[in-house]
Order: structure tokens, then sequence, then C-alpha cells
């Protein structure tokens, strides 16, 4: 009889990054530490991750993520102007705040969606075509442009009907009707 090889376990669905309290980011599958932009490039690969901490086990993903955003915004090309961001801290704690939240996330979707069907319409345009595909002028890109504006008009139009449906309900509560 010959022995069989136990097999290598199976890669978890998702990749654990510990951090110590010196501040330093272990990334188990690779059994090596890491900085906070090679965990940038598990973002740009679309790589699933979790951030632990260390000791408590505590996630700590949404943290590191919002430390990239720091450190990019810190950099040469910054994303968001001062009044954007004061827009949106004003936000919170504000009754709108996940209203805000979710209408953001889905119009950064939506965005998404839109580049990945522009990439994948790139594939086949020369760079001739692509500087006239890009222009407003064609009509294929009016088109999602139109959609995408569309769709955040929406978006935001459903937002204000909750809005206004919750405000109701607190009124009716406290026996206020409008």
């Amino acid at each position: 009889m010959h022995s069989k090889k136990a097999s290598a376990a199976p890669k978890p669905a998702q990749r654990v990054i510990k951090k110590y309290p010196n501040r330093r980011l272990y990334d188990t599958d690779t059994s090596s530490y890491i900085t906070l932009s090679e965990v940038k490039r598990l973002v740009m690969d679309r790589e699933p991750f979790v951030v632990r901490d260390a000791k408590t086990s505590e996630d700590l993903t949404r943290s590191i993520l919002l430390q990239i955003i720091l450190e990019e915004e810190a950099g040469g090309a910054p994303m968001f102007s001062e009044a954007a961001l004061a827009n949106l801290i004003r936000f919170y704690g504000h009754a709108a705040q996940g209203f805000m939240g979710t209408y953001l996330e889905k119009n950064v979707q939506a965005f998404t969606d839109i580049q990945a069907k522009l990439a994948e319409q790139s594939k086949t345009l020369t760079p001739e075509m692509w500087a006239q595909f890009m222009s407003m002028q064609n009509p294929l890109m009016q088109g999602m442009m139109g959609n995408y504006v569309e769709q955040s008009k929406h978006m935001f139009e459903q937002m204000q009907e909750q809005m206004a449906k919750q405000t109701e309900q607190m009124l009716g509560a406290f026996g206020i009707k409008r």
C-alpha cells in the first residue's frame, strides 16, 4: 500500500491580514509583513481580504481602507475638494447620513459599471477611435452618461421620497399631521 500525501488545505475565501500593536500588517496568506501600499494593491487587484486586530480579532478593514484613502488624498492628485470633504463631514450625524452613504455607494458602482463597459469596448478601438469615442459627440458615450445621470437622479428622488416617508412617520408618532 502506498501512503497518500495529505493534500494542501484549501485557500480561505478571504485573505486575512493581521494588524499588530506596532502598526505592522501581517499577511497570513504569504506569511509575511506587508505595507499599506501592498494592501492598496490587493484592493486594486480586487483580492478579497479582511484586516483583523491580532489580539482581539476586531475587524479593522474599514479603518485601513480609510487610511489608504487619506494617503491618496494627501498625495499629489486628491479626488475630493475641501468643499466636498466638508459637505461629507456635515452628513455625519444628520438624518440623511444613511441615505447619503447608499446614494454615494450606488453612484460609485454605476460609474464603475460604465468604466468597465468602456474598458471592454476600448479593447477593439484604435487610439483615434478612442479619442472620438471619449468626446461627448459619440452617441454611445452620450447614452451611457445619460443613463448614469438618469440613474443618479432616480436614486436621489428615491432618497428624497424615503426621507419624506420617514418624516411623516416620525411626525405621526408624535401625533402631528401635515
